[in-house]
């Protein structure tokens, strides 16, 4: 089998929180377009274009929702909880 080299990026740890919540929000509003257009119109000529279009619109939103989202649980909930 074939050993591909991984690709790893350095960046300061304070971007974690941005780059974690950009990637969640990125896949979530992807499938959560895909299965929407679905539902509602099924996979139809210009499914595609119509997913790309749906899926931005919703990145916009869902990106922010989700920093501040995290933000809130990481900070106000989490901060409660005693793990051990």
């Amino acid at each position: 089998m074939a050993k591909f080299p991984t690709l790893r990026i350095r960046t300061r740890r304070k971007y974690y929180r941005l780059i974690f919540t950009g990637l969640m929000a990125m896949m979530m509003s992807l499938i959560i377009s895909a299965a929407l257009i679905i539902v509602k119109a099924g996979i139809h000529d210009g499914f595609f274009m119509t997913l790309v279009h749906s899926w931005g619109l919703a990145f916009l939103f869902a990106w922010p929702s989700a920093y501040i989202c995290a933000y809130f649980v990481q900070e106000h909930v989490l901060s409660r909880i005693e793990f051990y």
